[in-house]
């Protein structure tokens, strides 16, 4: 079947996405039992959807086999021109981020794709109390002008840690959140920021794993919920204001849908595509088992109208917003993760620095912060003597050796 195909979008001149990102971190969970998927089966439907015009692929290092089906799937293109693009994610622990392991994880990420170019390398850091994630942003710049990657792109920064990156001179292109009808977040400080430096919103989780659909319309709560995308995403209905305020906007979104002849999912998805500074939305495909193009394809056939907005508008007012920033989810608690802290990703955030004793004195420590002016002019970054905690600000670092 011949189906409409999603609309495009220009990030840079050499970088032109679709606008619907097909998203493979259900992968994963498709393969938490230890059934991995056949990477020249996965990429037979891979290949599907790029025929129906679905280009574009999200993945990322912890994203099960998804790295290596792709792989499989670009092999099958002779001409870069005609190749999908794939883009994907390095997020190692927090460390000190040297060339070697910068490197170390661009190349792994090469290997298993197969490529000697990465479309668009997007960085996570887990936690920005430990500062090396702009030591490496800074390896990364450096891998991209040697030809490794194409562009740079983070995932889960807010507005605060995104414009430093920035005014640091590192050149991102791109900043992956959650935004949807219940995480409205994405609309504050950050979508400014953005539109002031050109830096493009890809949207994850505009259908929250589901629950933005004609399925839960009207639904009971449910009492067991098994797969982690679903898990996950109640999480963030409930702490939006819970069941009955997201099943008001869900009541809302499916007004609107019956009026344009759509799904509620296209009206969810359209609306988060109408706000300032996204490029694309990103939709989880659980590859082999449920497909959804001909009905995603269909958010591109209308616009939301002012009565529309004011009717989301209507519905918002009853829910909460998601507490802290963009990205806060994975820092902070309330995690909004699938397990409801970070286990299923870290086993555990290492600190950022160690305290150690001060030679000579006792009940007395001290913390470095690796800055090489510590040793020169024999200062710390802070140290504990008793009950005293006395911190410098001198020294202030944004990274190993950035000062």
């Amino acid at each position: 079947m011949v189906i409409a195909q999603p609309d495009t979008y220009e990030i840079t001149g050499k970088l032109k996405i679709s606008r619907i990102l097909t998203g493979l971190w259900q992968v994963a969970d498709m393969e938490k039992d230890g059934d991995v998927i056949d990477p020249e089966k996965g990429a037979d439907y891979l290949e599907a959807y790029a025929r129906d015009g679905f280009t574009t692929f999200d993945m990322a290092d912890h994203y099960g086999s998804a790295e290596i089906i792709s792989g499989h799937l670009l092999k099958r293109y002779a001409s870069n021109s005609e190749k999908p693009l794939v883009f994907t994610k390095w997020c190692p622990p927090p460390g000190l981020m040297t060339k070697e392991v910068v490197l170390a994880g661009v190349v792994e990420r090469l290997q298993r794709l197969g490529i000697d170019k990465i479309d668009l390398l997007q960085f996570h850091w887990w936690t920005f109390e430990h500062p090396a994630w702009l030591d490496a942003l800074h390896e990364l710049k450096e891998l991209r002008e040697q030809g490794l990657i194409g562009e740079i792109g983070v995932t889960n920064f807010d507005a605060a840690h995104l414009h430093l990156a920035m005014t640091d001179g590192i050149p991102i292109r791109t900043n992956q959140v959650s935004f949807s009808l219940i995480d409205r977040r994405a609309c504050g400080d950050l979508a400014e920021l953005c539109r002031q430096h050109n830096v493009h919103l890809l949207a994850y989780g505009t259908l929250c794993g589901g629950f933005l659909s004609e399925k839960w319309l009207g639904k009971a709560e449910p009492k067991e919920i098994l797969d982690w995308s679903s898990m996950k995403y109640k999480r963030f209905i409930d702490t939006a204001g819970g069941w009955e305020i997201y099943q008001s906007i869900l009541e809302a979104a499916s007004s609107i849908a019956s009026k344009y002849d759509v799904s509620i999912s296209n009206v969810a998805t359209r609306w988060v595509l109408e706000q300032s500074g996204v490029a694309g939305v990103i939709i989880g495909a659980r590859i082999g088992e449920r497909e959804h193009r001909a009905d995603n394809v269909r958010l591109f056939s209308f616009s939301l109208s002012d009565e529309d907005y004011a009717l989301l508008d209507k519905a918002f007012e009853g829910s909460g917003m998601i507490p802290g920033d963009c990205g806060d989810e994975y820092r902070k608690p309330p995690f909004l993760t699938a397990s409801g802290d970070l286990t299923d990703h870290l086993n555990e955030v290492p600190k950022a620095f160690v305290a150690e004793d001060i030679p000579g004195r006792k009940n007395a420590k001290r913390v470095l912060s690796g800055s090489k002016w510590e040793n020169i002019a024999g200062y710390c970054r802070a140290q504990r003597i008793g009950d005293r905690i006395l911190v410098s600000g001198t020294t202030a670092t944004a990274g190993q050796d950035r000062v």
